[in-house]
């Protein structure tokens, strides 16, 4: 039995959670449109580009948390995953944490983007285990703040060592899934790495590491089958 590790944004789903939620949070009226859409935008592309600020994309998109009790902000996210995540969910993905989950492997998401949007989006895969920044939760309402380490980059690393230390599992035979070259930290601590539908910077490293190169939207397995 092994631990099984899956990014979530463009590995399990086919779209980035945390850019749709900030969009639906401008298609719903919730946030101002010209100050908010431009900025969420930027901040995507510098995270594509491996040069996000997190501690001030999180103040971002934590913010809006804040605006409003915390009910009301539960009922809206249970509307974005109806509407925008489950036709993202991708079969496949959903077939691979099912294979490892059957072999016993303990299978876990390590994210980016926050608790409060991934929480219910892991849930629909039946995955227990989640590691993500946490957003701060005072007296009932989010302050819009976030609690411990950033989940990003070797912020993942810290994060999941941590977790190993308070668990009985270890990286002995461990997997790593993700399309993102932010995640190279992870990947290069666990013994199979594995790239899913990556970006170029990811795919440029596979090719030169020999690590499998995968897609979970057309089934196409190239490198050796996982």
């Amino acid at each position: 039995m092994s631990l099984a590790i899956f990014d979530l944004d463009n590995t399990l789903i086919s779209d980035d959670s945390d850019y749709l939620w900030g969009q639906f949070l401008v298609d719903q009226g919730i946030v101002d449109k010209e100050q908010y859409e431009g900025a969420n935008a930027k901040f995507y592309q510098d995270y594509k580009k491996g040069e996000l600020d997190i501690s001030a994309f999180l103040h971002f998109s934590l913010a809006p948390l804040a605006l409003h009790k915390a009910e009301k902000m539960h009922h809206w996210r249970e509307q974005f995953i109806t509407e925008a995540i489950k036709p993202i969910l991708l079969k496949p993905a959903i077939r691979l944490v099912n294979k490892h989950r059957f072999k016993g492997d303990t299978v876990m998401v390590i994210t980016a983007t926050n608790r409060f949007i991934t929480e219910p989006i892991v849930k629909l895969f039946g995955i227990d285990n989640l590691l993500a920044t946490k957003p701060e939760f005072i007296d009932g309402q989010y302050s819009g703040n976030f609690l411990g380490t950033p989940c990003y980059q070797e912020g993942k690393v810290t994060l999941l060592e941590e977790w190993l230390e308070s668990s009985s599992e270890t990286l002995e035979d461990s997997w790593f899934y993700t399309d993102s070259h932010n995640d190279l930290s992870l990947l290069q601590r666990v013994d199979n790495p594995v790239a899913v539908d990556p970006d170029d910077k990811l795919r440029e490293h596979a090719h030169k590491n020999g690590w499998p190169i995968i897609s979970l939207r057309n089934n196409v397995v190239t490198l050796g089958e996982v």
